[in-house]
């Protein structure tokens, strides 16, 4: 539980700083709100993501952000990848599938399903797996939010066979995050080549399906615009739908709909929360 552990104090900073921007708190004043030395405030962040807090925090500001988004103008190349092709992501090698009509119409039949709640860089998650690769990838703080994902589950495939699984959940987590954690099975993570395949088995509409394919080209460390993803698509007028696509997405992180915020720079709403978006966000920056 280490990670999460991390992760909760590194929330609580973001929520910290987000509230008193424009105080622009000290790191004195940091350390006092949660309640540690200076010294392992300094160390908490540089172990979570190698940088000192001030270094992480100003990728959280919108000036920074609007400028992040002028770097890119278009979403390039979005849809160079196909649903049967493979997307370079977190710097893992990805094997996406989108279910198709006939499987959706049997609502799961004779799939098997396992599901466990994992440890991440930013906190913890229920994880679901099939043979083909993970259905689902949901942000909990706690035991009713994981309850609620684990609801869901069933509804998004209510005739399979769902079980509990944490060996083989834990185990398929760690890879998700090896990159992120530079280890597998103890042993050190330094690139891609090093790392499995891993599928994702994505269940949506046509059009959420578009939307999601999209938003697997966006290469981590960068972020788009709800109107970019749209121009993307060639739905220009559809924003709206987008971001409702958006929000919908049920594979956090590796689908990462973090990535996409508003053209004034503001992070907006995230679905496992906004404080999480921005942690997502900062991170990844802080790498590249």
């Amino acid at each position: 539980m280490q990670h999460s552990q991390h992760y909760q104090r590194i929330a609580s900073a973001i929520r910290f700083f987000t509230e008193r921007k424009a105080q622009q708190p000290s790191l004195a004043e940091l350390a006092q709100h949660l309640e540690l030395s200076e010294f392992h405030v300094q160390r908490l962040f540089s172990e979570w993501v190698g940088v000192s807090p001030k270094q992480f925090l100003k990728f959280l500001t919108k000036q920074e952000a609007k400028r992040r988004l002028l770097q890119t103008n278009v979403l390039e190349s979005a849809l160079d990848v196909g649903l049967s092709g493979s997307s370079r992501l977190h710097d893992l090698l990805l094997s996406c599938e989108g279910v198709t009509p006939g499987q959706v119409r049997q609502l799961g039949a004779g799939l098997n399903i396992v599901y466990g709640r994992i440890d991440t860089p930013f906190g913890e998650a229920l994880l679901a797996l099939t043979g083909k690769g993970i259905c689902k990838l949901g942000f909990c703080d706690d035991d009713g939010a994981f309850e609620q994902l684990l609801l869901e589950l069933h509804q998004e495939w209510p005739r399979a066979t769902i079980s509990q699984d944490q060996g083989q959940v834990s185990a398929e987590g760690e890879r998700v995050f090896a990159s992120c954690l530079g280890t597998l099975r103890g042993q050190s993570v330094k690139s891609a080549a090093q790392l499995p395949r891993l599928g994702l088995l994505m269940k949506g509409s046509p059009f959420q399906l578009k939307v999601w394919e999209a938003l697997l080209a966006i290469p981590e460390g960068q972020i788009r615009t709800y109107q970019q993803v749209a121009d993307a698509i060639e739905e220009p007028t559809a924003v709206r739908a987008v971001a409702s696509a958006i929000a919908r997405n049920p594979i956090g992180y590796l689908i990462p709909c973090h990535r996409v915020i508003r053209s004034t720079g503001e992070f907006s709403q995230y679905r496992w929360g906004p404080t999480r978006k921005q942690a997502m966000i900062g991170w990844e920056a802080c790498r590249h």
